[in-house]
């Protein structure tokens, strides 16, 4: 038998910029408190939904910075893969909490629409511009390292839908102002709120994938089998297995039985090279066998 394992050319985030992570960390989290503050002083349900957004944003970067230091411990004795899954818990946890602040928002909103309450639309303006200020700044921040860093992607993406949500409520605040219409405050709250739940649900089913060590998106374990059954030599695949240790790091395992006279080495180079370059699989394990397993019919497919 013969295990290969590829190049572990993994990304653990350790090329992000920490120190601008930091930064866009450090002022999300300021204003974040300065709109919940505002949501109260001003009677807006539409700044505390787009606080409910701010708080992802700051999760996101506290997820991508803590991923940064944490990731880069090396693993021991009891942790033989490290910490790397620090991220995925986080992220889990995250949307878990997401569901919970958006089901709050939606339940006021329906709420409000009910018992209507007055709003003071000029301070709901002032704080929503400020926010998409602070929004502007974190990817100014972040720009130069979501190329780099799956972790800084994710934060990316998050602080620039929440700047669609700053300028929602800057849209509310200004038809309240104009039109004294109190239910565009709901209106928008509840909006920002359907905004949030795809995409905390989609966060919610990657992380459960992962844990459950799934399948990742995007790799065909039929197409990944298929791959190694026409490479020379091989008559037969089996114990076949592909999961994700966190979201930029995929790994297999397969059985592989040999065909008559092929040679251990020459198969294992061949289907390491095939799966490398077909399917982005740089951790691969594969056990080559002249006779199946003996209990290889108990094994997975």
């Amino acid at each position: 038998m013969a295990h290969d394992h590829g190049g572990h050319a993994h990304n653990h985030a350790a090329g992000a910029n920490s120190k601008m992570l930091a930064w866009a960390l450090a002022l999300t989290t300021t204003f974040l408190v300065a709109e919940l503050i505002g949501a109260y002083i001003f009677n807006s349900l539409a700044l505390l939904s787009d606080a409910a957004h701010m708080f992802t944003d700051a999760a996101a970067l506290a997820i991508a910075l803590a991923a940064v230091k944490i990731g880069q411990r090396p693993a021991d004795e009891k942790r033989t893969f490290g910490y790397r899954r620090f991220e995925i818990l986080a992220a889990a946890f995250n949307a878990l909490l997401l569901f919970a602040v958006a089901a709050y928002v939606l339940y006021e909103g329906i709420r409000r629409f009910l018992e209507p309450s007055e709003v003071q639309s000029t301070g709901m303006l002032i704080v929503a511009t400020i926010g998409l200020v602070v929004n502007i700044i974190a990817m100014r921040l972040l720009v130069a390292g979501k190329d780099k860093s799956l972790n800084v992607k994710g934060a990316y993406l998050e602080v620039w839908a929440d700047m669609l949500g700053s300028i929602g409520v800057i849209a509310g605040a200004g038809v309240i102002m104009a039109t004294g219409w109190q239910w565009v405050d709901p209106l928008v709250a509840i909006g920002i709120g359907l905004w949030v739940l795809p995409r905390t649900w989609i966060l919610l089913k990657d992380t459960t994938r992962i844990l459950l060590e799934g399948v990742p998106s995007g790799i065909s374990l039929a197409e990944v089998r298929k791959a190694i059954a026409v490479v020379p030599g091989v008559a037969g695949v089996h114990d076949l297995h592909v999961w994700s240790l966190t979201s930029d790091d995929n790994s297999l395992s397969t059985h592989v039985k040999l065909s008559e006279g092929a040679d251990f080495e020459t198969v294992r180079i061949a289907i390491a090279a095939v799966l490398h370059e077909r399917f982005e699989l740089q951790h691969s394990t594969i056990q080559v066998e002249r006779e199946d397993c003996e209990d290889a019919d108990a094994l997975h497919p």
